[in-house]
């Protein structure tokens, strides 16, 4: 059945379905049936190891209809920068959080991989729509790293502007930021932009009627939709086991009639040709994909968390050996691609972007509270209109109780 613009069904289209055609038609480009297509490869894609060495290709996970081609040298050296900048921008930020520069952060420290790749597997025209974790996600997209972190030192708005930069504002209730990216991929379409949306979450907005929702609604109207699904093992404090029971988030993918894959989160490389190839076929018509990374959250929910309540030692252990900082430095120094002035200029433009958040989130802003009332509504309403008067003259009279007592006390 084919929908229109206004949602009307056309009665002499309707014995088509444009989004089962589409699956075909991806299918048969590698070969293989649409159930194939949609259902993940029995393996998740690795290429570098923890170690950091490129595994043979036989061992990468990659089977008929799920084969991808190694990065670019360009594009990986690219990547290997700003996760080194994303890292130091997490550890910094902690610290400002410490010293009270910032309200709250959501730390992606052990998950750069995921938000370095989301950002560089986009063209500029594209939309991204992070969550509040993907911080160093949209940092990574060219937002400056001071206006990415102005929503969080609590101020009234996010930072920067959305259409600019074509990245979402970061959603802190869960898992409304893929309707947003759903809407936006539907506008895209009726629109004839050649345009792809990429939208994150994490494991735990899988389990919102909000995920379900979305991914229904991008499958039937065969949007342009990537569904970025970084599993980072806890909602918070709710493990993934105690969420889902499917042999992956990725198979969900098939239950609403779109290709699901499952990827390495703290391997780049595998990333970027993943999400890459994701991209090029979302761009191609072939509809909504969903990619699942698993990775790991390596430090608590926030620093109002205390993740020690619900999970050990040992196992965050396990994961720092799967650093995705340290196994990309390895792959690419042993390929003869980094070396100590290159490793040196990387991290200098790290520690510059530090100093830059330490200077911006260090300058005081000067609060007037008549913004509360500028932008709620294009038109401002009767009633804003008359509580900003109420506001002003409240303030008016302070500021003259406040010059009285002063001209008192210096009698």
């Amino acid at each position: 059945m084919t929908i229109s613009a206004d949602h009307t069904a056309h009665p002499d289209q309707a014995s088509q379905a444009p989004a089962e055609d589409a699956l075909s038609e991806a299918a048969k480009k590698f070969g293989i049936t649409a159930e194939d297509y949609m259902l993940p490869a029995r393996h998740q894609i690795e290429m570098v190891d923890p170690d950091g060495r490129l595994k043979p290709q036989g061992e990468q996970g990659t089977e008929p209809g799920h084969e991808y081609p190694l990065p670019g040298d360009d594009e990986l050296l690219a990547a290997y920068e700003q996760l080194v900048v994303g890292r130091r921008v997490n550890d910094q930020n902690s610290a400002l959080v410490r010293q009270g520069r910032m309200a709250v952060y959501p730390s992606s420290h052990g998950q750069e991989a995921c938000q370095v790749a989301a950002a560089l597997c986009l063209s500029k025209a594209d939309w991204m729509f992070p969550t509040y974790r993907d911080a160093v996600a949209v940092m990574t997209r060219g937002v400056d790293p001071v206006q990415v972190m102005t929503i969080f030192r609590g101020d009234w708005h996010g930072g920067f502007d959305p259409l600019q930069h074509k990245v979402g504002i970061q959603c802190t209730p869960l898992t409304t930021q893929l309707l947003h990216a759903v809407g936006v991929a539907h506008a895209a379409k009726l629109r004839g932009e050649d345009t792809v949306v990429l939208a994150m979450c994490g494991d735990g907005a899988t389990s919102e009627g909000d995920f379900h929702e979305a991914l229904n609604f991008a499958a039937v109207f065969h949007l342009p939709v990537i569904f970025f699904v970084q599993n980072n093992k806890y909602a918070i404090s709710v493990p993934l086991a105690h969420q889902s029971v499917a042999p992956s988030l990725a198979h969900k993918a098939v239950g609403y009639g779109m290709a699901g894959e499952r990827v390495d989160g703290n391997d780049v490389v595998a990333l970027l040709a993943v999400l890459d190839r994701a991209v090029k076929l979302a761009r191609e018509g072939s509809g909504p994909l969903l990619v699942e990374a698993n990775t790991y959250r390596m430090q608590a929910h926030t620093n109002a968390d205390d993740d020690t309540r619900y999970r050990q030692n040992s196992e965050v252990a396990e994961w720092r050996a799967k650093d995705p900082v340290n196994r990309m430095r390895t792959y690419l120094t042993d390929r003869g691609l980094l070396d100590d002035d290159g490793e040196a200029r990387i991290r200098e433009k790290a520690e510059a972007v530090a100093t830059q958040l330490r200077d911006g989130l260090s300058e005081d802003v000067p609060v007037d509270p008549q913004e509360l009332f500028r932008h709620v509504f294009e038109k401002t309403t009767p009633q804003l209109k008359e509580q900003s008067a109420l506001l002003a003259d409240e303030l008016a009279r302070d500021a003259a109780a406040s010059t009285s007592d002063s001209k008192e006390a210096g009698k």
